[in-house]
């Protein structure tokens, strides 16, 4: 055997050439998506995950994309727009589930799992802190593939939609606290920031992750005077970095906290736990050395809250009053601005659905991309998330070792 360019040449028996075509790598072969999204029945959910120039998009690229009748309307999206962007109207929740791959922002509820079919692949969030056991039993009887888009990382190794909606969440709480300290009601008629020849206001954030971050932005934008606690010293040290000035920042010790919190006029509690219950940091006792008419705007009560006086409430009653300080406690902030929270879903699922086109399915995609493989909690039936097995005591399985063709 000789090799010549690209070919091999073989000798017969005759002792002629006889040429051997050369094997080529077959690329995986695009596939034509079925994506369904159904309206959102979770309360106060009020986004939605994909926006009508998205839906234009995949409709471009040969897919299509169904939406239930008035999924939108929430978040400001008519049914004219996502018709006119090429998706189709249902007037049925099961004729969406009839998708192949279906799309929402919140868990889909005991109802709605009972449309799943086996094989279909579900992207919404987990939520892990209203779950129990019996759900995770349902879905894995569907025999789904279900992908938890809060555990999705990108190339830096961060979880990049947690952060658009963090990113919101931050700005958001200084508009409401913006709203609440200059109410008759709840506030004092104060301004919130400040101008010259007037004392600013001060703000305590509670946190330097993103929400804290944003938060510091918001507020030095409005020219308010801004103090940041965190127990991460590195995470300090970051926002400085990113801020590119200095502010001030502490570690959390309760005397220097207690006195940032006495003269405080807007208390950001923005402290986020990996797993499980946020801890306390301000205490009830705290709560009342502060000055009259003060707001608290605790971001963290998705986690249980950071504030001992924090109890959970909700868009249409959102605040309370305790010791004479403005409580605002709603859960999943990011809904009280549906129309912006929906294009930072939007941009990020309409890449990943291309994706998943491009590379001929979604275990396709799971083999080539690991961010997309790390929110995923269960394959084809199987739980393949550790903490939620542990948590819950049900029995899980290392997606690599499901799918060994992983390169």
């Amino acid at each position: 055997m000789q090799k010549k360019g690209q070919e091999y040449l073989f000798f017969s028996s005759s002792g002629k050439l006889l040429p051997q075509e050369e094997t080529l790598e077959v690329e995986n072969k695009k596939n034509r998506l079925y994506i369904g999204i159904p309206k959102e029945t979770a309360f106060q959910e009020n986004r939605i995950a994909l926006a009508p120039e998205a839906i234009n998009l995949l409709t471009q690229n040969g897919h299509r994309v169904v939406i239930e009748k008035g999924a939108g309307e929430n978040a400001f999206f008519s049914d004219s727009e996502y018709s006119e962007s090429g998706g189709e109207i249902m007037y049925e929740t099961k004729d969406v589930y009839k998708a192949d791959i279906i799309l929402k922002v919140a868990p889909p509820t005991p109802d709605e799992i009972k449309f799943l079919k086996p094989g279909q692949t579900v992207l919404s969030t987990i939520t892990l802190p209203v779950q129990n056991a019996s759900y995770f039993k349902s879905l894995m009887a569907k025999k789904v593939n279900a992908i938890a888009f809060e555990l999705i990382k990108d190339k830096t190794n961060t979880f990049p939609l947690v952060r658009s909606m963090s990113e919101i969440a931050g700005n958001t709480a200084i508009l409401v606290a913006a709203q609440y300290l200059c109410d008759k009601n709840y506030g004092k008629g104060r301004m919130f920031g400040g101008f010259s020849g007037i004392t600013p206001s001060e703000v305590v954030i509670l946190g330097a992750g993103t929400v804290g971050e944003f938060a510091v932005r918001a507020s030095m934008g409005l020219g308010a005077m801004v103090k940041v606690f965190d127990n991460s010293v590195y995470k300090l040290r970051r926002l400085q970095n990113n801020l590119n000035t200095r502010i001030f920042t502490s570690i959390i010790q309760p005397k220097v906290l207690l006195k940032a919190l006495k003269t405080a006029d807007v208390v950001i509690g923005a402290i986020h736990s990996p797993w499980g219950r946020t801890p306390i940091v301000v205490g009830e006792d705290m709560v009342t050395q502060m000055k009259f008419g003060s707001v608290i705007i605790d971001v963290s009560i998705d986690q249980g809250g950071c504030v001992e006086t924090s109890k959970v409430t909700n868009h249409s009653e959102p605040v309370f009053k305790k010791h004479d300080i403005t409580h605002y406690c709603v859960p999943n902030i990011a809904s009280k601005v549906p129309h912006t929270a929906s294009y930072a879903f939007s941009n990020f699922f309409a890449p990943v659905l291309l994706a998943i086109g491009e590379n001929g399915g979604v275990t396709n995609l799971l083999k080539n991309d690991a961010g997309i493989r790390n929110g995923v909690y269960i394959f084809n039936g199987t739980l393949t998330n550790q903490y939620v097995g542990e948590y819950f005591q049900l029995p899980s399985q290392d997606i690599d070792l499901l799918m060994p063709t992983f390169q």
